[in-house]
């Protein structure tokens, strides 16, 4: 399959990342993956879905699933991943504010929104097939020589190549706009230690040693020391995000730009009706993106020397900011110091006390509030017992876990939505990944006694690691951060050998606690200090640390945008992604470093990171997509761009949740989501105080 991996290398451009200006990439025509899609049977937008075939729950069919097709891989991976991001319940959005249905005015006239074009497909590595970092560009057919665009979307979270098709590539496919996405170096990368089986960049599953260059990844493994590792822990898996041992993260705004030229590359190639002499003189660039994508669109920016990027519109950023002295933010009359916490400093503590902090009574009837009562009661016992919590009973200990979340500037808006994201191991996962990650760690290290595996579902050998099934699929299924397609985390150190984390038995306490070894364990990895003790760490571990921190100051940001107009908007709840350690901390550091600042921020009320939660009964009645505000920030940025129409001031959008009767709540309404206002009416300009402060209205 060599018609898809690119001759260019990313080695001297990456390698000195952050150090010297990136040159333009050249690229071989005949290194790319061209496909033409006629907008029926198939389309660049819903692989011939339309919007009817996303609305289904039930993912599209394929005719053998242990030799799925390409096309099969691609149209199962659209199909997940608009269900992923999105609230697709009936009243809950899809279909009526968002979808390829509606139009850029956001008014319901393109039926199944079905889109013609060409897709093209490259890989850039280093050299030796480790990075394969995926561009993917799509050329509309509407796409206009006389007035020329291209989209940047970087794939939000881990995900694969198509991670940001709905979010960002629908916006700009409609637009007639060339998309160019990356999956960042990260994406559905599983290798089978076992079988030694990899997924190809195209999502087809292969023998690792068959698939070499074509891999999207493969341990850095010799046959001997996969050989080894099997025999002493079998059925484990190797995930790329967690041990390309890369630290892929530094590099996303890079991939950003490679994306970009990319781009460049694809439209100077047409030869038909499209065809035209493209520079970034003569083409309009915007780079968007949410969550990760959002990092990677801001970290373009701001690495962008050579003028490719026009304007920045971005949804809740992942941002790095740790070891800047970020400004204070000041809500209302509450004032928060400390701002701009690394992604896995506040990551790992949200993972050590919010099992306990689910236990309050004010949590008791959240949703998905559902981990087993007595293993998040073993939390809390275990903790108080460490001299970590405080309070004579189990509700005393939840309060004060509350306590120390919110000291850390985890928003209270958030704190219903706490619970739920443990129970999706959101945290947990997160945790373990990015200090794997950031420490460059293998996965013959087993870092803090973790690994990945599938696991036995029930029975006497509940939890024990067992061959993984259904990976054939895995390209289509996998979001890149375990627990997924049927890969768990595993604890290597549970008493009795090694089980499903949560259902493990701890080996200190003795008692299922949801492991509290390896979150103390990760923890510390986070900060440099052993939790319990207080002191700084010694030996093995504070050298894992030091890789850790390393890793970490190698994401740093500048803050620096270079002037270019910019545009974020957060949700006021999110709770994966705390604004005061994000968004806000991102806005506040831009404004103090960059005194040509274009940036603006739309924080809203009653948004939160992931929308599909929005479907979940309990919340529906509670939050609002945030996707409708991004698709209003896009929109604004094209018209500041390609119209000089001023971008609104910063400011608090003030939402109004859907309202329920007789049990039932209504469908989402315009009045439930006023517009950015560009003369603000109820909402409320957010500003910097004469000392830096960020001031945010209550």
């Amino acid at each position: 399959m060599t018609t898809v991996h690119a001759a260019v290398a990313l080695a001297a451009a990456l390698a000195a990342a952050g150090c010297a200006q990136m040159p333009p990439l050249a690229f071989d025509r005949a290194r790319v993956l061209h496909t033409v899609h006629d907008g029926t049977r198939d389309d660049l937008l819903t692989a011939g879905l339309g919007r009817s075939g996303l609305a289904q729950a039930q993912p599209p069919a394929v005719a053998d699933a242990r030799n799925p097709t390409r096309a099969e891989l691609r149209r199962r991976a659209i199909h997940a991943n608009y269900r992923a991001l999105f609230d697709m319940s009936p009243g809950g959005g899809f279909g009526v504010f968002y979808g390829p249905n509606i139009d850029l005015a956001g008014n319901d006239t393109l039926g199944e929104g079905r889109i013609a074009g060409d897709e093209f497909i490259t890989v850039l590595d280093r050299g030796d097939g480790r990075d394969n970092v995926v561009l993917m560009v799509q050329v509309p057919a509407t796409f206009s020589p006389a007035q020329p665009c291209i989209v940047a979307a970087p794939s939000s979270g881990s995900r694969g190549v198509y991670g940001a098709i709905s979010v960002v590539g629908e916006w700009g496919l409609k637009r007639g706009c060339a998309v160019a996405y990356t999956d960042k170096g990260t994406g559905t990368g599983i290798h089978d230690l076992d079988t030694d089986t990899v997924n190809l960049v195209t999502g087809e599953r292969a023998p690792a040693a068959g698939a070499g260059r074509e891999s999207h990844f493969s341990a850095a493994l010799t046959a001997a020391e996969r050989a080894r590792f099997v025999q002493q822990y079998p059925h484990r898996i190797a995930i790329k995000h967690a041990h390309s041992q890369r630290n892929p993260e530094r590099d996303w705004g890079r991939h950003t730009l490679a994306a970009v030229d990319f781009a460049f590359h694809v439209l100077n190639g047409l030869r038909d009706a499209r065809a035209g002499s493209y520079t970034p003189q003569n083409t309009l660039v915007i780079a968007g993106g949410v969550s990760n994508g959002g990092y990677a669109a801001l970290l373009a920016a701001e690495q962008d020397e050579r003028g490719l990027i026009d304007g920045v519109a971005v949804s809740m950023p992942n941002v790095s900011l740790a070891g800047h002295a970020v400004p204070a933010i000041l809500q209302g009359t509450r004032r928060f110091e400390g701002n701009g916490r690394a992604l896995l400093d506040h990551i790992t503590l949200k993972n050590l006390y919010v099992p306990c902090a689910s236990l309050a009574t004010a949590l008791a009837q959240v949703p998905l509030n559902t981990v087993a009562q007595p293993l998040r009661e073993a939390r809390c016992s275990e903790l108080a017992r460490r001299g970590l919590l405080q309070g004579a009973d189990v509700q005393a200990q939840a309060a004060h876990a509350q306590r120390i979340l919110a000291e850390a500037g985890i928003l209270p808006e958030a704190g219903p939505l706490l619970p739920s994201h443990y129970t999706l191991n959101v945290f947990q996962s997160a945790a373990l990944l990015y200090a794997k990650s950031y420490g460059r760690f293998a996965v013959t290290d087993n870092l803090c006694g973790f690994s990945y595996a599938a696991s036995v579902a029930q029975g006497d050998d509940a939890g024990r690691p067992t061959a993984a099934a259904g990976l054939e699929l895995s390209f289509a299924t996998s979001g890149g951060i375990p627990p997924t397609a049927g890969i768990n985390i595993i604890n290597n150190l549970a008493r009795g050998g090694p089980r499903e984390d949560r259902s493990s038995v701890s080996a200190a306490s003795g008692v299922r606690d949801l492991n509290l070894d390896g979150a103390l364990c990760l923890r510390a990895l986070a900060t440099g200090v052993d939790p319990v003790s207080g002191r700084a760490l010694e030996g093995e571990r504070a050298a894992q640390h030091r890789r850790v921190a390393a890793g970490i100051a190698e994401t740093r940001m500048s803050g620096n945008l270079r002037g270019r107009p910019t545009v974020i908007v957060n949700g006021r709840a999110d709770a994966l992604l705390p604004p005061n350690h994000t968004s806000r901390a991102y806005v506040a550091f831009n404004r103090a470093v960059d005194p040509a600042s274009r940036l603006h921020y739309y924080e809203v009320t009653h948004a939160q990171h992931l929308d599909a939660l929005n479907a979940v009964a309990g919340f529906d009645a509670r939050f609002l997509p945030l996707h409708v505000y991004y698709l209003q920030a896009l929109n604004l940025m094209w018209d500041h761009l390609q119209r000089g129409r001023p971008l609104p001031p910063s400011q608090l959008v003030r939402t109004t949740p859907r309202a329920v009767s007789d049990g039932r709540t209504a469908p989402i309404a315009a009045a439930n989501v006023p517009r950015i206002e560009h003369a603000l009416g109820p909402n409320t300009l957010i500003g910097i105080g004469i000392d830096g402060t960020l001031r945010i209205p209550e």
